[in-house]
C-alpha cells in the first residue's frame, strides 16, 4: 500500500508532495482508498460533505468503531502526514482478519477530506462540515489563491456542492473515532517508545494581516518618501518570534502575498499569515495582542495601513479520558506496552469530531521530529507497532 501511494501527487523538483483538495493528485488518492476498500470487500460510501468511508459491517447497527486520517498535503508536505493513519487502519484490519478476532461492533476506515486547508486556507473541511463547526455559507466562500471557489472545485472533480453540510445521522452512528498519526515533533524519540496517546491539542488559530502602504518605483524613490508596508511586515516577523520565545509557544508567518510583486516595485499591500499555538489559551492570547500590538506601532511609524482578521481558531481539545484511559488500559494489559500520553500543537480531524462523539489518538515515532516537509519520517518496524498498536485498541474497543 505504502509503494502504490508514494509516487502519487510528488513533485519532482522538490521531493515533497502536493495532494491538495478536489485536484487531480486528490483524486489518485481517493481512487486508491476506494481499491483499497473494494479489494477487502468492505461497503464504500463518500458521504455529502466528499469523505470516503469503508465499512465492515451494518454502519446502521451505530455505536461504530471507526479509525482513519486523510490523504491531503501541505505544500510540499512529507509522505507520513495524514497517510500512514489511513494506510495503518486498512493493515490494522488486515492484521484483525490474520487474527480471526470476532468484533461485535461495526467498523469503519475514513478518509476525509481536505485536512491541511492548504487550497482554501481552512484546515479540516470535511470533519468541520460533518460536524457542524463549518457552516454552508462559510464553506461557499472558500476561495484558493486562483480564485476558484469550492463549490466550483467540488463540481469540477465530479461532487455535488450544494449537498454539503452538517451530518448529525452519520456521527450518531459512531461509538469512538481512533486516528493514529505520525508525532510532529521529538516526545517518543526522546523518550524511546515507539508509539504514544494523545492527550490534548494545544489551542491554535491563524490570524491574516494585511499591510496597506502606496505602491512606488523602487529606484526612484527616496526612502523618506517611501510607505513600504514590507519594512512593516518584516519587523512583525521578528516580533513574532520574540513574543512566542518569551511566552514558550509557538508563532510562525509562513504564508506571505505581495502586490504588485514587482522586483523593482514598492509594494502596495503585504499579506501575511500568522500561525500560533500555545499549550494555554491565556498563553495564545498574550502572543497575538503582543504581536498585533508591535505590528500596529510598525505600521504607523511607516505610514501604512493595517487590518488584523482571525481566519480560524481552534480552542484546547481535551480527547475524551474514559476513551484515552481505555486506548491504555487495552495496550498496557494486553501486550505491556508502555505508552506515554502527549500534547501537541498539531491540529487534527480527531480533534474538531472531539466535541461531537469520543475520539482519541494514537501517535508513531518520528526520530527527526520534522513534519511538513519531505524530510518527515517513520521507520518502518514503528510504523509495523503502530499497526499493532492500532489493532489492538480496535478489537478491544469492537469487542466491548
Amino acid at each position: 500500500m505504502w509503494r502504490e501511494l508514494l509516487p502519487v501527487g510528488r513533485h519532482a523538483g522538490s521531493g515533497g508532495y502536493r495532494r491538495y483538495a478536489w485536484t487531480g493528485a486528490d483524486a489518485d488518492c481517493r481512487a486508491w482508498f476506494r481499491e483499497q476498500a473494494e479489494t477487502r470487500g468492505l461497503a464504500y460510501e463518500v458521504d455529502r460533505n466528499g469523505n470516503q468511508w469503508a465499512w465492515l459491517g451494518d454502519p446502521a447497527a451505530g455505536d461504530a468503531v471507526v479509525t482513519g486520517s486523510h490523504l491531503d498535503s501541505v505544500p510540499d508536505g512529507g509522505a507520513f502526514d495524514g497517510p500512514l493513519g489511513v494506510v495503518s487502519s486498512f493493515a490494522a484490519l488486515d492484521e484483525l482478519r490474520g487474527r480471526a478476532a470476532r468484533l461485535e461492533k461495526p467498523l469503519a476506515i475514513v478518509n476525509f477530506g481536505d485536512e491541511e486547508g492548504a487550497r482554501f486556507g481552512l484546515a479540516c473541511v470535511g470533519s468541520r462540515l460533518t460536524a457542524g463547526q463549518l457552516t454552508v455559507e462559510q464553506a461557499h466562500r472558500l476561495t484558493d489563491g486562483d480564485g476558484v471557489t469550492l463549490p466550483r472545485a467540488m463540481e469540477n472533480a465530479g461532487y455535488d456542492p450544494d449537498a454539503i453540510g452538517p451530518d448529525p445521522q452519520r456521527l450518531a452512528r459512531i461509538g469512538a473515532f481512533v486516528e493514529l498519526h505520525v508525532e510532529q515533533g521529538r516526545a517518543l524519540d526522546l523518550s524511546g517508545d515507539r508509539v504514544g496517546i494523545a492527550g490534548a491539542i494545544w489551542p491554535h488559530g491563524r490570524w491574516r494581516f494585511d499591510f496597506r502602504g502606496e505602491a512606488n518605483h523602487a529606484g526612484t524613490t527616496r526612502l523618506v518618501d517611501r510607505r513600504d508596508p514590507m519594512l512593516s511586515y518584516a519587523e512583525t516577523v521578528l516580533a513574532a518570534r520574540r513574543e512566542a520565545e518569551l511566552a514558550g509557544a509557538v508563532a510562525t508567518f509562513g504564508k506571505i502575498a505581495v502586490e504588485p510583486n514587482g522586483v523593482n516595485a514598492i509594494p502596495s499591500l503585504v499579506r501575511g499569515w500568522l500561525d500560533s499555538r500555545a499549550a494555554a489559551q491565556e498563553t495564545l492570547d498574550a502572543v497575538v495582542t503582543g504581536v498585533e500590538k508591535a505590528a500596529r506601532e510598525y505600521a504607523a511609524a511607516h505610514g501604512v495601513d493595517l487590518d488584523v482578521v482571525r481566519e480560524s481558531f481552534t480552542p484546547v481539545v481535551e480527547f475524551d479520558h474514559a476513551l484515552r484511559d481505555e486506548l491504555a488500559r487495552i495496550l498496557g494489559r494486553d501486550t505491556g506496552l508502555r505508552v506515554p500520553v502527549l500534547g501537541t500543537g498539531a491540529g487534527h480531524d480527531a480533534g474538531i469530531l472531539s466535541g461531537s462523539i469520543p475520539t482519541a489518538m494514537l501517535f508513531v515515532r518520528n526520530p527527526t521530529g520534522v513534519s511538513h516537509s519531505p524530510a518527515e519520517f517513520a521507520a518502518e518496524d514503528d510504523c509495523v507497532a503502530g499497526v499493532t498498536a492500532l489493532a489492538d485498541v480496535l478489537e478491544g474497543l469492537a469487542r466491548r
